[in-house]
C-alpha cells in the first residue's frame, strides 16, 4: 500500500471554556479552559480531533506524491493507523477506498481550500431555526435588540451635512413602482393553486436559457435574464412543487435549454415536511407553491476558475442574481416570493440525491399566491403590499 496525505486539511487549536467553582473560590476567574486540536478537511462528514503525534505526521506527509506504507508508519506507526481510520491519510488500497473516493472528488472539483471548507463544515442537518429563534427570543425585532443590544446606525455618514451634493428626486416610472412592491411573502395561500401558465413563465424567466454561444461540441455556453460569473450559469434550479396546476406535486429539476421539468424520485419524508425540513423549520415559507433550490455545479465554475480565491464568491453572487429576478418576476405577476440561506443543505442534499462536493444548495427561493390575510408579519412599511388601515 501507498500513502499521501487527504489534499485539504485544516488544523485548529480550538479552546472550550467551562464554568470553574475551585478556580472561583480560590481566587481565579472562574474558567476552565479546555484546548484541543481539530483537523477539518471538507471531503469528511465532521472534523476530527488529533493528538501531537498525528499533528506532525500530517505536516511530514505531502497531499500529492505517494509513500510506501512502511516509510509512513516508520514515523509514528500508531498515529499513522489513527489517521488512515479517519481518512485524514489516504491509501490506494481497497480498503481505503471510500476516503480515497471523496477526497479524490475534491482534487478534481480544484475548490479553492478555505472556501472547500467554509461550504462544507457551514452546512445544517435538521436545523429548526424558527424554533430557535421562539426559543431564543430573537423573533422580533425589539426582542433581538432587547437581547443583542442597539445594532450599528443604519446609515454611514462620511461628510458633514453641509457637504452633501444633493441629487434630484424624479419621479417614479412603472419600474420603480414595481420595485416598491418587492417585499419577503410570509403569508403563501396554500389552498389556492398556482395556474400552469403562470408557473412555466417564472421558470422561463428566471433560469430559462435565452440563447446559446457553442465554442464546439462539448463546449457551451447559455444566455439567461441574470449575471453570471464568467458567464458559466453553473447554478442548477431543483424543485419542490407542491400545489401548480397539471403539475404532480413532487421533486423536479428544471432542463434550462429544453425549459422542460425533468422527474426526481420522491423524498423519503412526505412532500409538506420535506419543504419544511429544506427551509430549516421556517413554516412562513414552507407553504410556497413552489419552492426552488439554488445548487452551483461547482466544477463547471472551478473548470475555469481552479483554486481561485474569487471563485465560491462568485457562485454567492449568482444565487443572489437568481434570487432577485425571482422576487422581481413574481411581484410583476401578482405573487409573493421568498428567498433564504437559512436551510437544511445535508437534508436538501439526499433529498434529491446531490454530492456537496461537486453540486450542493446555497439557497432555496420560493413562489406562489399570496395569502388574504398578514398572519405572519412581513416587512412593508410603505404599505405597498399590505395597505395600511
Amino acid at each position: 500500500m501507498r500513502i499521501r496525505r487527504c489534499s485539504i486539511v485544516f488544523i485548529e487549536p480550538r479552546e472550550t471554556l467551562s464554568f470553574d467553582l475551585n478556580s472561583l473560590l480560590s481566587g481565579g476567574n472562574g474558567l476552565h479552559s479546555q484546548r484541543q486540536w481539530l483537523a477539518l478537511a471538507p471531503h469528511l462528514e465532521a472534523e476530527v480531533e488529533i493528538g501531537a503525534d498525528e499533528r506532525e505526521l500530517l505536516g511530514a506527509v505531502g497531499a500529492h506524491a505517494w509513500l510506501p506504507a512502511e516509510d509512513v508508519r516508520a514515523l509514528a506507526p500508531q498515529a499513522c493507523e489513527a489517521l488512515l481510520q479517519a481518512g485524514l491519510l489516504i491509501g490506494d488500497d481497497e480498503a481505503r477506498a471510500a476516503h480515497r473516493e471523496r477526497d479524490e472528488a475534491v482534487r478534481a472539483a480544484h475548490w479553492w481550500p478555505p472556501a472547500a471548507l467554509a461550504h462544507r463544515m457551514a452546512r445544517w442537518q435538521g436545523t429548526d431555526s424558527a424554533a430557535a429563534m421562539d426559543e431564543n427570543e430573537l423573533t422580533t425585532a425589539a426582542e433581538i435588540r432587547r437581547r443583542l443590544g442597539a445594532p450599528p446606525p443604519h446609515v454611514v455618514e462620511r461628510a458633514p451635512a453641509a457637504a452633501r451634493l444633493p441629487l434630484p428626486r424624479l419621479d417614479d416610472g412603472e419600474f420603480e413602482r414595481l420595485l416598491a412592491r418587492r417585499a419577503t411573502c410570509r403569508n403563501f395561500d396554500a389552498a389556492r393553486a398556482l395556474p400552469y401558465e403562470r408557473f412555466a413563465r417564472m421558470l422561463r424567466r428566471v433560469f430559462a436559457a435565452q440563447a446559446q454561444v457553442r465554442i464546439s461540441d462539448d463546449t457551451v455556453f447559455l444566455k439567461k435574464h441574470t449575471p453570471s460569473g464568467g458567464g458559466l450559469h453553473a447554478t442548477e434550479a431543483y424543485l419542490i412543487v407542491q400545489n401548480v396546476d397539471g403539475v404532480a406535486p413532487g421533486l423536479y429539476h428544471y432542463h434550462p435549454v429544453e425549459h422542460a421539468l425533468e422527474p426526481m424520485p420522491a423524498p423519503a419524508a412526505p412532500l409538506a415536511e420535506f419543504a419544511a425540513q429544506a427551509v430549516a423549520g421556517q413554516h412562513w415559507f414552507a407553504d410556497a407553491h413552489a419552492l426552488a433550490v439554488l445548487a452551483p455545479r461547482y466544477a463547471r465554475s472551478f473548470w475555469k476558475y481552479r483554486r481561485h480565491a474569487k471563485a465560491y464568491r462568485a457562485l454567492l453572487l449568482d444565487s443572489g442574481h437568481l434570487s432577485q429576478t425571482l422576487y422581481l418576476s413574481a411581484t410583476e405577476l401578482g405573487l409573493g416570493a421568498f428567498v433564504t440561506s437559512a436551510i437544511n443543505e445535508v437534508d436538501i442534499e439526499r433529498g434529491f440525491g446531490l454530492d456537496p462536493l461537486a453540486e450542493g444548495p446555497l439557497a432555496v427561493c420560493g413562489f406562489g399566491w399570496r395569502g388574504e390575510r398578514m398572519g405572519t408579519s412581513e416587512f412593508d412599511p410603505a404599505g405597498a403590499v399590505w395597505p395600511r388601515d
